[in-house]
């Protein structure tokens, strides 16, 4: 018996997954023997009047149709099928925890997301590292207790400087730049945990091993498993616990998705939410 059915409100991943293989049965549904990405070769891409989904009992989440006449609601879960979920997934690899200092590198939807994810899990404090006002209003409006707008060595003195120069206990990279792990990694505490999530790009990495080495200096992270976290995240959705909603914050139709990207790439919009 399927565990969706024609009509049903649903929240899709970005990647499809069966819910059955010991990779998914383990919570990692990013490396599910038989999923992918939507787009790939032979599949629908996930943005259309329709898509086909594989595995579409082991990928969907049903949600409660009485949702799809709040806007703001529909929205805030919207971002369980990415955002949320990936900066869930940050804060949760970075050890953010009750009583914690945790920092964030990065502005992007992901990143102000791992912001409200680490106010989630009791973090004490909150730094937001991030240059565009708009973006770091909005960090604070997820909990962010301090935010520095420096860059390289300058937002590094500028971290140690709120923490009695010890660092954060957690940290979250939400970039995947050389320059931006160099950062997560000079502003983590001796013994604590980067979470990183930023797709790597650029010549290099940024990550001394020495330095982590001698520091004792984690890294964990990778592509979010975002399904595995829905369940958990969606009642808190739900009752409004939790309100991504403000990351999205440029409406447009399927036409116009070439505009998004655009939008999105000249940093003219945070993450752009395409109704149909």
């Amino acid at each position: 018996m399927g565990t969706v059915r024609r009509g049903d409100l649903v929240v899709a991943p970005f990647m499809w997954s069966d819910g059955v293989c010991d990779y998914c049965r383990e919570g990692l549904n990013t490396s599910c023997e038989h999923g992918g990405f939507w787009g790939s070769v032979g599949y629908d891409g996930g943005q259309g009047e329709a898509v086909r989904v594989p595995f579409a009992d082991g990928t969907l989440v049903g949600l409660p149709k009485d949702a799809a006449s709040d806007d703001r609601l529909l929205t805030a879960l919207l971002s369980l099928s990415d955002v949320m979920g990936t900066g869930h997934h940050a804060a949760l690899g970075a050890g953010a925890r009750a009583g914690a200092t945790v920092a964030v590198v990065g502005d992007g939807a992901v990143g102000l997301c791992a912001v409200l994810a680490a106010k989630r899990l009791g973090a004490e404090r909150i730094i937001a590292l991030g240059r565009h006002l708009a973006r770091t209003d909005i960090a604070r409006r997820f909990g962010a207790t301090d935010v520095v707008a420096e860059r390289g060595d300058a937002a590094v003195e500028a971290v140690r400087e709120l923490t009695r120069g010890q660092g954060a206990h957690a940290v979250v990279e939400a970039v995947g730049t050389e320059q931006s792990m160099r950062t997560a990694v000079d502003i983590t505490r001796d013994g604590g945990t980067v979470g990183w999530v930023g797709v790597p790009h650029g010549s290099g990495t940024g990550i001394d091993l020495g330095v982590m080495f001698d520091r004792n200096i984690a890294l964990r992270g990778g592509v979010a498993p975002v399904r595995a976290y829905i369940p958990e995240l969606l009642p808190d959705v739900l009752d409004g616990t939790i309100d991504p909603s403000p990351v999205f914050d440029l409406t447009l139709g399927l036409e116009d998705v070439p505009a998004g990207y655009k939008a999105m790439d000249e940093r003219t919009a945070l993450k752009v939410l395409v109704a149909n």
